[in-house]
């Protein structure tokens, strides 16, 4: 069973988180936040917390082994745009628009063997009717 995690408006164009998402794909958990921490490109510290978001839910809300984690799939999507303008010659004001994107992290890994003690509890005798 894989873990996702969401972050959605992120305010960086899609495609420059994109190009940093492609160097983690694939890759572990561990060697992903390694290799993201030494990137020197903005995306990368929202990719770094989409995948720490990922993998806290995966060890304490399903059970998962922290070492055994793995990236299954990141993929980064349009967001809504943001509409502002820009003042130009003459009084006037010409349009632009600041992109956005949402970032899905799918992280699987291994189950924590959960130890459960089992109580010796007697077995209910069945009723008999006389």
């Amino acid at each position: 069973m894989s873990v996702l995690a969401v972050a959605k408006s992120v305010k960086i164009s899609p495609r420059k988180v994109s190009q940093v998402a492609a160097l983690v794909r694939g890759r572990t958990v561990t060697d992903a936040l390694t290799i993201l921490s030494y990137t020197n490109r903005r995306g990368a510290k929202a990719v770094i917390d989409v995948i720490k978001s990922a993998s806290a839910n995966a060890t304490h809300n399903h059970g998962y082994k922290q070492e055994g984690l793995f990236i299954t799939e990141i993929t980064v999507n349009h967001g809504p745009s943001l509409k502002r303008f820009r003042p130009v010659a003459r009084g006037m004001a010409h349009p632009f628009q600041r992109q956005t994107c949402h970032i899905r992290v799918k992280i699987d890994g291994q189950l924590r063997q959960s130890v459960k003690k089992e109580t010796a509890s007697k077995p209910k005798a069945a009723k008999e009717n006389k």
